[in-house]
């Protein structure tokens, strides 16, 4: 570590003491910057739930980085891991496999897998689909383990029944038992009550990924109803869809670094960024090295501002409409 990083670093963990102390009567962000520390590239990290783990406050979304040309994407990739992005997210089903490629292709060179919290999602939800997903994600992502494994989309009422009774579960806890899973999680974004669902069943998930985000304050709340549920079972919150895909700062006068630090202010372990460019990478990472969070004044004011575009989920089709993966709705088609 370099003289200006090892100052940054001292002045970094000087204002999160600072700060904690702050918001500790208020409460608001004192959850999360209690979870927070530094790691050497600058980047705070937070544990991640029971796994005892800790992961870099941002992540870099494997969606986004499969729409780049392929030396792009690398290079996006491995500056990310230079600068301290420790958590990759990725999910078998996006670009029909093409993201998975071009990030076990980043991570092939370098040493790098081993610097890096590999996270990618299953998309069948019985178990020799499931197995199937597990083998072209290790293949395709040039490892012989998944840091974490999360179900995909739960989406519908029907994901729970389908997870336990068709042997998706099953397969996952057969693959952490061979060392090819090392956590297991699950993702979804259409409605509260389907985390819910799932998080009451008996078993200890490790993770589970939602949409945390300003409007997400407004309609069907993951953060209002979810979140206080993971926190009770100590399961790890991972946030996404912080910007909308940029939808909500082009609809509020309200810079994207602000809607970051909304998600960031939230204990969740870890946001996951779309990242489309060098540019956008490196906003993130400047975002993270100076992550305050938000106050309850500014809080206030900014749900006052977005409450009623917020208030029916217009700017959040993945809440009100079929938006998502073509493999998911072909899957719940009859069901």
């Amino acid at each position: 570590m370099d003289d200006r990083t090892s100052q940054f670093s001292v002045r970094r963990r000087g204002f999160l003491r600072a700060a904690a102390a702050t918001l500790a009567s208020g409460g608001f962000g004192a959850q999360a910057l209690a979870m927070q520390d530094d790691n050497d590239g600058g980047i705070a990290t937070r544990p991640l739930g029971r796994t005892g783990e800790r992961v870099s406050i941002v992540g870099l979304g494997g969606y986004h980085i499969g729409l780049l040309k392929e030396k792009e994407a690398i290079r996006i990739m491995h500056e990310a891991i230079d600068q301290g992005m420790t958590f990759f997210d990725n999910a078998w089903d996006y670009h029909d496999g093409g993201s998975e490629e071009v990030m076990g292709k980043a991570l092939s060179t370098g040493g790098r897998r081993d610097k890096v919290f590999l996270m990618t999602k299953v998309c069948d939800r019985d178990y020799r689909g499931a197995m199937r997903h597990l083998e072209d994600s290790l293949r395709r992502l040039k490892t012989d383990r998944i840091d974490l494994w999360q179900f995909h989309e739960i989406n519908w009422a029907v994901d729970s029944e389908w997870l336990f009774g068709k042997g998706g579960i099953k397969a996952a806890i057969e693959a952490r038992r061979q060392g090819k899973v090392r956590h297991i999680g699950f993702t979804g974004h259409r409605d509260p009550a389907h985390h819910l669902k799932l998080i009451a069943r008996e078993f200890d998930w490790d993770t589970v990924q939602m949409p945390i985000n300003l409007l997400d304050a407004h309609y069907r709340s993951f953060q209002k109803d979810v979140v206080p549920a993971c926190r009770r079972k100590n399961i790890s919150v991972v946030g996404m869809k912080s910007l909308g895909d940029g939808r909500f700062p082009r609809n509020f006068r309200i810079p994207a670094s602000t809607f970051r630090r909304f998600a960031l202010s939230l204990p969740i372990a870890t946001l996951v960024c779309g990242i489309k460019s060098l540019a956008n990478l490196r906003q993130d990472l400047d975002m993270a090295r100076t992550f305050q969070p938000i106050s309850q004044a500014e809080m206030n004011r900014l749900l006052a501002e977005t409450k009623t575009l917020g208030s029916d989920g217009r700017l959040e089709p993945w809440k009100t409409t079929d938006y998502g993966s073509r493999h998911h709705r072909e899957q719940h088609a009859e069901s």
